[in-house]
């Protein structure tokens, strides 16, 4: 019998070893990328919970209501640019900037942090995979308060 020629088998082998490796390798880091986005927003909104509790010098709604006992009515932005860079400066990288909206409800005030702009690396990649359903994360943080007295 004779023997086959065996040179670049190792190569190929390689080959198909490496494109998945390399794929899933990509796919852990790209959802590492949004685990530390999403855990960014989380401190972001709960910053921004603080900052509607405690006030600060454009923005005292919620301490009027609790010190009036009536029903805050809170809306916007309780954070500047500054303050949210200091809570969470790796939602700045890209030239992405993160949003921070306080919204009143009937029994809790809802400050949501979100990064519109975000978007998964292998979103492009794997598109029938999970879609764009990634993309944008948005975190929300609930301030309860009493209800109001007559």
């Amino acid at each position: 019998m004779r023997k086959l020629d065996q040179r670049g088998v190792a190569a190929f082998e390689f080959c198909l070893d490496f494109l998945p490796f390399l794929a899933s390798m990509f796919v852990i880091f790209d959802f590492g990328r949004y685990a530390i986005t999403v855990q960014s927003l989380r401190a972001l909104a709960n910053a921004g919970a603080r900052a509607t509790m405690v006030g600060t010098e454009n923005n005292t709604c919620y301490t009027d209501a609790a010190i009036n006992k009536t029903t805050p009515a809170c809306s916007g932005d309780p954070m500047s640019d500054d303050a949210k860079k200091a809570v969470a400066p790796f939602l700045y990288n890209g030239g992405l900037s993160p949003t921070l909206n306080v919204t009143s409800g009937a029994s809790a005030l809802t400050v949501t942090a979100s990064e519109p702009g975000f978007t998964m690396a292998m979103t492009l990649l794997t598109q029938p995979l999970w879609s764009t359903s990634f993309d944008a994360p948005s975190v929300s943080t609930e301030i309860p308060f009493p209800a109001s007295s007559p």
